[in-house]
C-alpha cells in the first residue's frame, strides 16, 4: 500500500504481512471448476483433476501432440487446478520388470538403512513411522544401475519436466512407504518456501514468493496400487493461484477448509501424478487393514529448474559411472542421441537415451571455475555434464574409468 515517509510518497511494500492472506478470497479462488473443454487431450476430469491416458495418447504420438500436451500441462499447473494424473506412465505391460526390480532395490535400501542408521527423520511424520529413502535417485543407481537406467529412460518423465521447467532440469527423488495406520499429513505447500518457517518466509518479497513455484515440479510415481483407503495424496485444486499462500497454509482456518474440501484420487501401479509445489496438499492416512500389511509406496519426484537450488546434492560422477555401459549400449542400439524429444524424427530408443542423460547429468554448466573451464569458443558457456556425457557415449570417452574423469578433469 502506498503511503507517506517524511512527507514523500512511498512505493508499496515488497513484502506480504501476516494479515495479507484473506480467507474469503481464498475460498472464492478454490471454488472454481475445471472445464473439460479447456483440456481437450485429457481423457476425463475427476474431482477437478484432469486425467490423461498415456497408453491411448502414445498411439497417435507426434511433435504437434507432444507440444499440445505440454501446453495443457503447463496451463494446469499455472492457472488451472494445479495437478494432473498420467495413467499408465509406467505401464505395467511395458515396465513390469522395471517396476519389480526397482521395488526390490528400494526394499534392499530400506532394509540396509534400518540396520545401519540409528535415526532417520522425515518432513511431516515422526522419524521411523514410515519407510523413507532420502535421495532414492542416487541410491537406486548405486543399488541396481540396470533398473535405474530403465526407470529414468522413460521419455514421459522428460516431457513432463520440460513442460514446467524447460530444459536443463535436475531430477531428485525420495521414496515414501506408508504403513497401515500411518497418519495423514497436515496440508502444506512444498519446496522452496514451503519448507521455511512463517517468520522466515515473510522476509521474502511477494514477487519471490510467486516466482518460487516455477522453480520446482512435484510428482510421484505409484509403486503399488493406491486405493483411496491407502491414503493417496490429497489436493485442493486451484489453491496454487492464491498469491499469499505460503503465509496462509499454517493458519487454522485454511487448514480446516482444506480438511473439509480436499480431493484424492486412487492410483494404480505405474500411474504418475504431478502438481505445482504451491498447491495445498497432504499425504493421506493409510487406513488399510493392518493385518494385510499393505504399504502405500511412491517414488516422490522433485525436479528442479536450472535456475533454482535442488533439495538434495547429487554427485553425478558415481551415478554416471554406474550406468555408463548401459548408456553406451543404448547408444549402440539407437545409433545416435536424440537432441530433441521429437517422436517423428527420432526413434523410441533415441528418446529414451536422451531422457536418461537428462536425468543423470547436470544440464546447466554453472557454477563453475572459468579459469579451468573457459567458455567454448562458439558460445558463452562451457560444456555441461550432459554435453560431455552425450559426447562420451558416442565414442569421445571410453570405459567406466574414463567416464569418471569428467568430474575431475573435463568438468
Amino acid at each position: 500500500m502506498n503511503g507517506q515517509a517524511n512527507g514523500h510518497p512511498t512505493v508499496s511494500s515488497r513484502l506480504y504481512t501476516p494479515s495479507t492472506p484473506q480467507f474469503p478470497e481464498f475460498k472464492a479462488i478454490v471454488s472454481q471448476t475445471t472445464q473439460k473443454s479447456t483440456y481437450p487431450l485429457a481423457s476425463e476430469i475427476v474431482s477437478n483433476i484432469p486425467i490423461y491416458d498415456l497408453s491411448a495418447l502414445e498411439q497417435a504420438l507426434s511433435t504437434t501432440l507432444l507440444s499440445a500436451l505440454q501446453d495443457e500441462w503447463h496451463h494446469i499447473l499455472h492457472k488451472g487446478p494445479g495437478v494432473y494424473v498420467l495413467r499408465q506412465m509406467y505401464a505395467p505391460t511395458k515396465y513390469a520388470q522395471t517396476l519389480s526390480a526397482t521395488n526390490e532395490a528400494f526394499n534392499a535400501i530400506i532394509a540396509h538403512e534400518r540396520a545401519t542408521l540409528a535415526k532417520k527423520g522425515d518432513h511431516f511424520a515422526a522419524g521411523g513411522t514410515n519407510d523413507r529413502i532420502w535421495n532414492s535417485f542416487s541410491k537406486h543407481a548405486l543399488q541396481d544401475p540396470s533398473s535405474f537406467a530403465d526407470y529414468y529412460s522413460n521419455p514421459w518423465l522428460a516431457t513432463v519436466a520440460e513442460s514446467w521447467l524447460g530444459p536443463a532440469y535436475r531430477v531428485t527423488a525420495q521414496v515414501n512407504a506408508v504403513h497401515p495406520g500411518g497418519a495423514a499429513q497436515e496440508s502444506h505447500r512444498d519446496y522452496h518456501l514451503g519448507f521455511q518457517e512463517e517468520a522466515a518466509c515473510s522476509r521474502f518479497p511477494a514477487a519471490t514468493q510467486l516466482a518460487s513455484q516455477f522453480l520446482t515440479l512435484q510428482g510421484a510415481v505409484a509403486h503399488t496400487d493406491m486405493p483411496v483407503e491407502s491414503g493417496p495424496t490429497r489436493f485442493l485444486p486451484f489453491s496454487q493461484t492464491f498469491d499469499s499462500g505460503y503465509l496462509a497454509w499454517r493458519k487454522p482456518e485454511f487448514r480446516q477448509f482444506f480438511q473439509e474440501n480436499y480431493v484424492a484420487l486412487p492410483l494404480e501401479l505405474g500411474d504418475g501424478v504431478f502438481f505445482n509445489p504451491a498447491l495445498f496438499h497432504a499425504a493421506g492416512a493409510n487406513e488399510m487393514d493392518k493385518e494385510n500389511g499393505f504399504r502405500r509406496v511412491a517414488n516422490l519426484l522433485q525436479i528442479s529448474s536450472a535456475f533454482g537450488k535442488p533439495m538434495e546434492m547429487v554427485d553425478s560422477v558415481p551415478v554416471v559411472a554406474k550406468v555408463w555401459e548401459f548408456m553406451r549400449e543404448r547408444y549402440r542400439v539407437a545409433g545416435k542421441v536424440a537432441t530433441v524429444l521429437d517422436p517423428e524424427e527420432y526413434s523410441a530408443q533415441q528418446r529414451e537415451l536422451k531422457a536418461l542423460v537428462q536425468a543423470v547429468a547436470e544440464g546447466y554448466p554453472f557454477p563453475t571455475n572459468l579459469d579451468q573451464r573457459p567458455p567454448a569458443p562458439s558460445g558463452m558457456a562451457p560444456e555441461s555434464e550432459q554435453d560431455i556425457v552425450l559426447r562420451g557415449v558416442g565414442g569421445g570417452l571410453g570405459d567406466e574409468g574414463d567416464c569418471c574423469c569428467f568430474g575431475a578433469d573435463a568438468y
